[in-house]
């Protein structure tokens, strides 16, 4: 495993964005390696701390990190769509934080599968006690449900004729690798590298990801459940690292703060907190991130 070690995005306007200077339970619906929570907890010294991880290696990797402050962290190995049914102290909860994005400590291990840069099995599972593979999906799906796959999730305009030239090499030799999967997409795509031009494979390996994991499946309903169980005054955090996420983000809040006969939230963010310069010099995989908050009226 690779031992490359996450960076959190936007910190600072975490923080100040959920008011962590006051003392309070807090709840991080998708740990990670635990960087968020270990600001969120440096903050103020009698936080305590609700973490949800589906990825079981990072989980023992915040468990380590996090090791620190034992006796204020309550930690489930659980997917952020399950919190509604855990016993949470909604009462006592002043924020909620849900970061929606690929650790580099998931990318960066080669035998996950994540990285169109590293050769590696086509897995992509967040939670390993997930049956479905990328390389099920590549190799199970028909040709039409793969071309909407790549078109709704990666947004890929070839992707009718990426799926059917998929379709011929699973009936050849095959597509076992990450590799031989990005050759096969700039191959169809007749990629060149251009300044300022995002990678075909990019937008495939994220669809891939998305279908996977069922990542959109289930997260406008869990906005709608944790914010109408929030307490006035509590606040919600929600960083979204590609337009699909944010599109569901921003709806919600939307919908929530206006669509309702009586507001439950207000929206704290007019326009998304994206990164500084000085962040995305420092740690260029934050340049996509958009922060939205929102509090409980």
């Amino acid at each position: 495993m690779n031992d490359t070690t996450h960076v959190p995005v936007l910190v600072p306007e975490v923080l100040s964005g959920l008011d962590a200077g006051v003392a309070g339970v807090y709840l991080d619906g998708t740990l990670g390696t635990g960087g968020h929570a270990a600001a969120i907890l440096l903050a103020h010294p009698r936080s305590t701390l609700i973490g949800l991880e589906v990825d079981a290696l990072s989980l023992a990797r915040a468990q380590e990190r996090l090791s620190a402050f034992e006796g204020r962290l309550t930690l489930y190995h659980s997917d952020y769509r399950n919190i509604p049914d855990l016993d949470i102290p909604w009462r006592d909860v002043r924020g909620v934080l849900l970061d929606l994005g690929l650790s580099s400590f998931q990318m960066d291990a080669p035998e996950r599968g994540f990285s169109f840069n590293l050769e590696g099995p086509l897995d992509m599972r967040f939670d390993l006690r997930n049956k479905t593979t990328a390389h099920k999906v590549l190799h199970k799906s028909s040709e039409a449900h793969l071309a909407q796959v790549f078109l709704e999730y990666g947004e890929l305009r070839q992707a009718r004729l990426l799926a059917r030239r998929i379709i011929s090499a699973r009936k050849g030799t095959g597509l076992e690798t990450t590799t031989q999967l990005r050759r096969l997409v700039e191959e169809v795509c007749r990629w060149r590298p251009q300044r300022g031009k995002t990678h075909p494979a990019a937008k495939v390996f994220q669809a891939l990801r998305i279908e996977v994991n069922g990542e959109l499946e289930g997260l406008d309903a869990l906005l709608d459940g944790v914010l109408c169980l929030l307490r006035p005054g509590a606040r919600l955090a929600a960083i979204a690292f590609h337009s699909l996420e944010d599109r569901i983000v921003k709806r919600a809040f939307l919908r929530l703060a206006g669509g309702a006969a009586e507001p439950v939230i207000r929206i704290l963010t007019k326009k998304p907190v994206i990164p500084s310069e000085a962040e995305t010099a420092a740690n260029p995989r934050s340049h996509s991130a958009k922060l939205r908050i929102a509090e409980r009226v």
